[in-house]
């Protein structure tokens, strides 16, 4: 005989609700079920003399059917006999216990609020109640005691209110003590007793279909899910369908609790697994080692492990610039010059000699088809940092404005008053370089080298500027309206194009250089030449692409959230790797812009796709421009409908021409066996070619050819030659793929509602491990998300649809658990590479950063991070 349960024993408490009297009496009652293999059998029944009849699980107010206890023993038993027949009882198969799932459920109050206890109460009711008299009002309850959502405060306030007879809109401090108490009460029957108060209107005790309809309503708006409320009379008749079989019109407190106490199912995971799991988060929590020498080796060897391919690019940067600094620094310290300037005219010349040097490879990291062609065709990223090219941009950008300031301040602050001040004999060899002396400083000011570097210095300034990402982005919120509206994106994109300006007067300053007279000696025009044609090629590539590759679209999507799709036709021999992007320009919108977005197609695919939102003035215009070729309706649920409208239907579509493609991180995925892909609202774009890619490519390894290639042929398409599956196999070893997409808005499922679809019904295999994660929806536990855990359960069990996000991913609620995600990894991946590609919001860079660091250097399991750069 086998007992499970608590200390071996599962104890059902119910309570029997036959009416022994009209007197109403009701008797608690203990069950203890024996388990067998092939039976249960009831062990012991007595009566519950330790349990207080106020906070009983049924409590003394309840009624039910005589048969309830019954069919829910029933119930119980049958789940039981499954579980012990499929998988054998042992400590570490056991199923959670209803007890652990009632801990964590229907919590009115969480860490998401910010509430700082009682105290932090207090200080918010005496500052909303100072002109009121210390009288709190009902729609200032929610603020008062941390509930962000006004409505679901406020019927919580009335079921509170109701519980004590409290009939006005106002409560004293007292009574607020004794409300938040009661929302706290950590008793799980309290809490569902307040959570059903809440849905029970007229309070008497049962839930009709509008009343369910209503707290649906309330829940859907507690977590903004739009679509959930506005189909609330639906999903309210799927709970009475399952809740109420016997067609009574109502639902009891007990069906309720049953389904809420639904938990999902645990995946059992073998003794090696759970070990691993456990000896992972002892060695995370390794304190640090007190030797200060231990220390600081350990921080010096992972930090040249993460970044040694930064360090050597630095070292040898840094080392040329010192090389270039200190041979000019000698060659004048040893020329007349010295003599008369001293080692200010040393410094200037060792500063501009580096100038010359940053000013000429700070175009290379700016070359995307000479760095798309390195990191694609050649090995070169195995030791260069392709994916850190615009990071490098800056860091030379910073060196410049350095150098600019050494240079400057060395030639005006001491070598001109010095060459004023020299006596005639001293200042003798100079006069072949500087003529007649100088009597006064406004004659140097006069002079083509202090002109033309003046004015590089104020067009460098202003470039730089706006360059930065605060201003680039438009998120200042202090500047004034005026300054606003010459910033951001465009401002940026205009005033860079300034460097044509700054290069031609680069070399005129440097044909009229100080104290060198031979031509060859001359040098800044060497130093720009190379990478000047390199950079001027990229542009005249890119021009004659633009001009040749014109696109024809599609089909075009207007979908919720301002995003925009586009299926354009592939130009011919159009090759592109998953993960990489390319630029669209719309002369529409403007004749000048360039922007880039990344490609949703697979390679496989016979069409080019984009997804753009609108998060700027070019954005917004571009999808304005083609909602008005729709024709689309002022109705903006019509205009969301997210329908893919056929090209042809619309012949007067905005012209669009392309650039690309170019290289990303996200396209060296196939270089792990295991990846994991985070994409963060619109970020999920590279991650979903890869998706589609990873499909593709399994179909051809196992003989399964896509259906439907050359489907798009009547768009004059020629698709890149087939790849051989022997080759596709030798270049694809990726086996295991966990995509995590986090977005705030329901609506963005939507976006790609048809991918992740194809993408679970074609994966049989279980290769991608699909997550969607909606965070505006509160975590689970909260008694703001409990109903819509509980329809998300119901709805996708007899539809095999997710509610929130429409797909057959069921959505997860709130933000993802990192740590977690990465150690699950960490276990089941022991001694393997993990690829980590995100995309995202730059604000959780660092946290995916640490992490795959963390794990990396604290178990066997090597995470390698990419992040994405435009």
């Amino acid at each position: 005989m086998q007992t499970v349960g608590f200390e071996n024993a599962t104890r059902y408490r119910g309570q029997s609700s036959a009416r022994a009297s009209e007197e109403g009496h009701q008797e608690n009652v203990e069950i203890t079920l024996d388990i067998k293999e092939d039976s249960i059998s009831v062990y012991n029944s007595k009566p519950s003399k330790d349990e207080d009849p106020g906070k009983s699980r049924l409590g003394q107010s309840r009624s039910m059917k005589k048969i309830s206890v019954l069919k829910h023993l029933e119930s119980v038993s049958n789940e039981l006999r499954r579980l012990t027949s499929s998988v054998p009882l042992t400590s570490e198969t056991k199923p959670p216990r209803r007890a652990e799932l009632a801990l964590k459920g229907l919590k009115f109050i969480t860490k998401a609020d910010g509430v700082a206890g009682w105290p932090g109460v207090e200080k918010e009711f005496a500052r909303l109640t100072e002109k009121t008299g210390g009288l709190l009002p009902r729609s200032n309850f929610g603020e008062c005691i941390g509930i962000k959502s006004k409505g679901f405060a406020e019927a919580l306030f009335d079921a509170l209110a109701k519980r004590r007879n409290i009939t006005g809109e106002v409560i004293s401090q007292d009574q607020l003590q004794e409300f938040w108490e009661q929302i706290n009460d950590q008793d799980f029957d309290s809490r569902l007793r307040l959570f059903f108060d809440m849905a029970d209107i007229d309070a008497d005790g049962r839930l009709t279909e509008n009343e369910v309809q209503k707290i649906i309503t309330l829940s859907a708006s507690a977590n903004n899910l739009d679509k959930i409320r506005d189909q609330a009379a639906e999903y309210a008749a799927l709970i009475m369908e399952e809740l109420d079989p016997d067609d009574c019109g109502y639902i009891m407190i007990e069906a309720l609790e049953v389904l809420l106490l639904q938990g999902p199912a645990e995946a059992i995971r073998d003794v090696k697994s759970k070990e691993l799991s456990m000896l992972i988060s002892q060695q995370l929590e390794v304190s640090q080692s007190r030797n200060l020498g231990k220390r600081l080796y350990s921080g010096v060897k992972y930090f040249v492990l993460d970044n040694w391919k930064r360090l050597w690019v630095m070292a040898l940067w840094i080392a040329v610039m010192a090389g270039l600094f200190t041979w000019k620094f000698m060659e004048y310290r040893n020329r007349p010059a010295y003599q008369v300037m001293g080692a200010c005219v040393c410094i200037a010349k060792g500063a501009g000699e580096t100038l010359k040097l940053n000013m000429a490879i700070v175009l290379l990291p700016v070359c995307r088809n000479t760095i798309t062609l390195l990191r694609t065709k050649t090995k070169l990223s195995v030791a260069v940092p392709f994916d850190d090219n615009l990071n490098f941009h800056k860091v030379i950008a910073i060196a410049i404005s350095i150098g600019v300031g050494i240079h400057a301040t060395a030639h005006l602050a001491c070598d001109f008053p010095r060459l004023i001040a020299a006596d005639e004999e001293t200042y003798k060899p100079m006069e072949q370089y500087f003529g007649v002396q100088p009597k006064s400083y406004v004659e140097f000011l006069k002079s083509v080298e202090v002109v033309t570097g003046t004015v590089m210095v104020i067009l460098m300034t202003i470039s730089f500027t706006l360059a930065t990402s605060w201003l680039r982005r438009n998120n200042s919120e202090t500047l004034p309206k005026p300054l606003k509206k010459i910033i951001g994106f465009n401002a940026f994109c205009y005033t860079h194009h300034l460097f044509v300006i700054v290069y031609t007067l680069l070399v005129i300053h440097g044909y009229y250089v100080y104290l060198i007279k031979i031509w060859y000696k001359k040098t800044t025009w060497m130093y720009l030449m190379v990478p000047v044609v390199i950079y001027l090629s990229e542009r005249l590539v890119r021009a004659l692409r633009s001009r040749i590759e014109t696109v024809k679209i599609l089909k075009v999507g207007l979908l919720p959230g301002k995003l925009l799709s586009l299926h354009m036709s592939r130009p011919d021999n159009f090759r592109y790797k998953s993960g990489q992007y390319m630029y669209l320009k719309c002369s529409e919108v403007s004749s000048l812009e360039w922007h880039p977005f990344s490609i949703t197609s697979a390679p496989g695919d016979d069409y080019l796709s984009v997804h753009i939102r609108g998060l700027g003035d070019w954005t917004n215009k571009l999808r304005s421009k083609f909602s008005e070729v729709c024709a689309a309706p002022t109705d903006e649920n019509r205009l969301n409908s997210g329908d893919l409208r056929n090209g042809n239907s619309y012949p007067y579509w905005p012209k669009l021409v392309i650039d690309g493609p170019y290289g990303a991180p996200s396209q060296d995925y196939k270089n792990f066996e295991v990846v994991l892909l985070v994409g963060l609202g619109i970020g999920a774009t590279p991650m979903i070619s890869i998706i589609k890619d990873i499909i593709n490519n399994l179909k051809v390894n196992t003989g399964d050819e896509e259906e439907g290639r050359g489907s798009n042929r009547n768009h004059n398409v020629v698709t890149p030659p087939p790849i051989s599956p022997a080759r596709k196999r030798e270049m694809f070893i990726t086996k295991r793929a966990y995509f995590h997409w986090s977005t705030k808005e329901q609506g963005t499922f939507d976006w790609f509602k048809n991918v992740l679809d194809e993408v679970a019904e074609a994966d049989v295999n279980n290769v991608i491990e699909l997550h969607n994660y909606c965070s505006s929806i509160y975590q689970e536990g909260d008694a703001r998300s409990a109903l819509i855990t509980m329809l998300q359960s119901l709805y996708h069990a007899k539809n095999g649809r997710d509610i929130v996000s429409g797909t057959l991913v069921m959505s997860e609620f709130a933000r993802p658990k990192w740590r977690s995600i990465y150690k699950r990894i960490a276990v089941k991946h022991p001694y393997t590479r993990v690829g980590v590609f995100y995309c995202g919001l730059a604000g959780a860079v660092k946290e995916h950063q640490d992490l795959a660091k963390e794990f990396s250097h604290k178990t066997s399991t090597k995470f390698c991070f990419h992040k994405e750069n435009f």
